[in-house]
């Protein structure tokens, strides 16, 4: 019973989150900016991936870092690092798009 990451989402707020990908790829807008309007619709983009507790675990642990640091690179708080890893609750909006770069490309990319 794997939950989805994203949730449907309205054409107006579709609409906005498609002209904040163009400004934020264009420039005019910057990460900090398109991450803000992404918590604020409450979505994940299309390619956010899910992760499991234990693929968070492993990043943070990779990157060798404690919750607390970990928690500050992603903008969010220990306690919230903490259930993510303990799988009581799940990734969703920026956090989620950020654990995705992360895996991808390495803690490096965002710190």
């Amino acid at each position: 019973m794997a939950r989805e990451a994203t949730k449907k989402i309205s054409p107006v707020s579709k609409s906005i989150l498609t002209t904040a990908k163009d400004m934020l790829a264009g420039g005019v807008m910057d990460k900090r900016g398109y991450d803000k309007v992404v918590k604020q619709l409450g979505v994940a983009p299309q390619n956010a991936q899910p992760m499991t507790s234990d693929e968070i675990r492993q990043l943070r642990t990779k990157a060798k870092m404690s919750q607390a640091v970990f928690a500050k690179s992603l903008h969010v708080t220990t306690g919230y690092v903490s259930q993510l890893e303990r799988g009581t609750k799940r990734p969703t909006g920026p956090t989620l798009v950020l654990l995705n770069v992360i895996q991808r490309h390495g803690i490096e990319l965002i710190i």
